[in-house]
């Protein structure tokens, strides 16, 4: 069974992207199909109708024209270089786990996650906008929102939201591996994949309470389950004990992966459940 576990992290690896700015393709679909299933009927329609002019993106190499594909395009077009580099710091909001949450000063002129979801609201309720902006709102949106609820895109300590802390995961250790990559994507996904799906239709009373709040008490909570979770399991304690430049080691035991799943799991089921109210808001 080892062998197999091996195995199967081994070709993860192979499969994954270069970067490590976003959930890879499994959390973003994963949170984009949670909310196109609890959307209202109209909201639905709305979406499936934007979508079908993704052709206006000009960005055949990556396709947006379900749900599905659109939550990956804003990490599908950072490989087209110079066009789309204007986005590549709307993914994430650096705050410091170790000062208070300070969501503004870790969002400079509106690039960062929490505003360009608000402009993407925006965009998609006007619509007088061009078709062509919203659909890449609509896209941006779908996206910007699973980024939100990965807590190392908000909550960091001087390490690039955990992209500098070297750690294993369980029995896999390869040279690069690193907490934010852990988080983005092997732990996401045994999230994800462990039954039973969360993947499914939800209740108005579930809808209701996982989804309450707004976009800055989403954000900080991500910035709380980085402070009180995340970096504490991997490095033994508070990040806030080392020094700024420190050398960051993390380590990553089965059992302490098997407490963190049900915690990455949450955050994908709210991701999808509260993009689900931001659509319904924007084109229901």
């Amino acid at each position: 069974m080892r062998y197999l576990v091996l195995a199967v992290a081994a070709l993860f690896a192979a499969l994954a992207p270069n970067s490590a700015s976003a959930y890879w393709e499994y959390g973003h679909e994963s949170v984009a199909e949670i909310a196109y299933r609890n959307v209202t009927p109209q909201t639905r329609a709305a979406i499936d109708r934007l979508l079908r002019r993704a052709d206006l993106l000009d960005t055949p190499e990556c396709p947006a024209r379900t749900v599905a594909s659109a939550a990956v395009w804003p990490d599908c077009i950072k490989k087209l270089g110079e066009r789309f580099s204007y986005s590549f710091a709307w993914h994430y909001q650096d705050i410091d786990v170790c000062k208070p949450f300070d969501p503004k000063s870790a969002c400079a002129n509106g690039n960062c996650v929490t505003a360009q979801i608000r402009r993407d609201m925006r965009l998609l309720q006007d619509t007088s906008v061009p078709l062509r902006e919203r659909v890449q709102a609509l896209a941006f949106l779908i996206h910007f929102v699973g980024d939100l609820h990965q807590p190392l895109h908000v909550g960091e300590h001087h390490d690039m939201g955990g992209n500098a802390v070297h750690t294993n995961y369980g029995a896999y250790a390869p040279d690069r591996l690193n907490l934010h990559s852990v988080w983005d994507g092997y732990l996401a996904e045994r999230a994800i994949s462990t039954p039973p799906s969360p993947i499914r239709h939800y209740s108005d009373a579930e809808k209701a309470r996982i989804a309450a709040g707004d976009i800055d008490d989403w954000a900080r909570q991500s910035w709380e389950i980085s402070r009180d979770s995340v970096y504490p399991t991997a490095l033994g304690g508070s990040p806030c004990d080392l020094g700024k430049d420190a050398a960051r080691d993390g380590h990553l035991d089965n059992d302490e992966i098997a407490k963190l799943v049900p915690i990455a799991r949450r955050q994908v089921i709210r991701g999808g459940l509260r993009l689900a109210k931001l659509l319904d808001k924007a084109l229901g």
